[in-house]
């Protein structure tokens, strides 16, 4: 196993380039099942996730190679509808390839959902709408098993509250049923529109992109088509955030700032300088004295509001800034699971239920520590503490880190941080 060395305390500058958004690659992958033929997916990354889904794909009868950042993905010969434990404890997503295989075969057993333990993520959402659909629906033995005899049957289904793998689902699943479907409360993330984008590619019907009131006209049937991922908001944030906590100046490459509309408003308020073009970011981070980081409160909540996956790195900016914030979480009920770490590093941090004070204690806050990640944006958070922090940081269970971020210790390295990998 392997583990991450940090020789923190200084500014980066450069250009980083984007990759293709993890969030985005994974339900486009799994829409490759409604269809038989070779699909082609652009710009997408190369990481633990990505390669897991593949392999889950494999299971099923699929068939692919990837030539440089493109995948091609035949999935002609699909005859299995069952997917094992071993590939979906891993990663939640792995439940996005259900709404595909019932629109296809009508049936599919898929084991229960694992991923990052950042909190309970039930699939009710799923199951329900299904229902709504006329799939027969059981959960047993950690599976979830599904079935219908015919065709999906259009409805109306209306989520308590938005949730992106349970319309990315259901959508997969309506676009070959009968009738209409509308899902109201949508979830409204670019990723969906980007498999939005895919699936009308494919010949679907679907109106309301960028709403949270989608509406599919169902088709008889699909076909395979040519579609590019965009890039990574998250990984895109988190660049920004490593730049604005470390000082420096950065250009982030091949990204999309009209996706970043709240994280970009909060990193000016902090009093960093940002300027955006059509597909890149230039961020310059002063670490002078009379240049402090000013404290800003945040609250996570669906998009277009601030992302609860760059909650835990924009904690760690705050810990370096001249005063006092609240970071409240309303996503996810147990995602502060990097605060303990950051105290190792010298952060000042209370927690009560889903908020979060941090105290900043000024450019000099952190000092390097030895640290454990403990899900995939919480790694990141402490990558970033430990380029801001003085001394050395080493970070263990870094294959949380290769679930989501594409070359990371190339990437950093470019921009002149000290980061390396070593055996534990």
């Amino acid at each position: 196993m392997e583990k991450l060395i940090i020789e923190g305390g200084k500014p980066l500058y450069g250009e980083i380039t984007i990759s293709g958004a993890k969030n985005a690659a994974l339900p486009c992958i799994a829409a490759t099942l409604l269809a038989p033929g070779e699909h082609v997916l652009k710009n997408v990354p190369n990481l633990r996730d990505t390669r897991t889904i593949l392999s889950l794909l494999e299971e099923l009868g699929a068939t692919w190679r990837r030539e440089g950042a493109t995948l091609f993905i035949d999935c002609s010969d699909i005859v299995y509808s069952e997917v094992s434990y071993d590939l979906v404890k891993t990663m939640r997503a792995s439940v996005l390839v259900l709404g595909p295989l019932l629109a296809r075969l009508g049936r599919a057993k898929v084991s229960l959902p694992g991923g990052c333990a950042i909190g309970e993520r039930p699939i009710n959402f799923h199951i329900n709408g299904f229902e709504r659909f006329g799939v027969d629906c059981r959960l047993e033995q950690g599976y979830v098993e599904a079935f219908i005899d015919g065709r999906l049957k259009g409805n109306t289904v209306y989520f308590d509250q938005p949730s992106v793998t349970a319309t990315e689902n259901l959508l997969m699943a309506s676009v070959m049923a009968s009738g209409t479907t509308t899902l109201k409360n949508a979830a409204r993330e670019p990723e969906i529109g980007n498999l939005i984008d895919m699936l009308v590619n494919m010949g679907a019907e679907i109106e309301g992109k960028g709403t949270d009131s989608i509406t599919v006209h169902g088709v008889s049937k699909l076909h395979a088509a040519e579609t590019k991922i965009i890039p990574d908001r998250i990984e895109t944030g988190t660049y920004l955030i490593a730049v604005g906590a470390a000082g420096g100046e950065a250009v982030i490459k091949n990204c999309n700032p009209l996706h970043l509309p709240a994280l970009i408003e909060k990193l000016k308020e902090s009093g960093l300088a940002l300027t955006t073009e059509d597909s890149s970011i230039s961020i310059a981070a002063q670490t002078k004295k009379g240049h402090e980081l000013k404290s800003v409160d945040i609250k996570t909540m669906p998009y277009p509001g601030y992302p609860t996956d760059l909650q835990a790195q924009f904690m760690v900016l705050m810990t370096l800034s001249n005063s006092i914030c609240v970071i409240k979480e309303t996503i996810f009920e147990n995602r502060f699971m990097h605060v303990a770490e950051l105290r190792r590093m010298g952060a000042t941090i209370k927690t009560e239920g889903n908020s979060a004070v941090v105290s900043g204690n000024g450019r000099d806050a952190l000092s390097g520590a030895r640290v454990m990640a403990t899900d995939l944006r919480a790694s990141s958070s402490l990558v970033i503490a430990g380029i801001a922090a003085t001394g050395r940081t080493e970070i263990s269970r870094i294959y949380h880190l290769e679930r989501g971020y594409e070359n990371l210790v190339a990437k950093l390295s470019n921009l002149g941080a000290r980061v390396w990998k070593e055996n534990e």
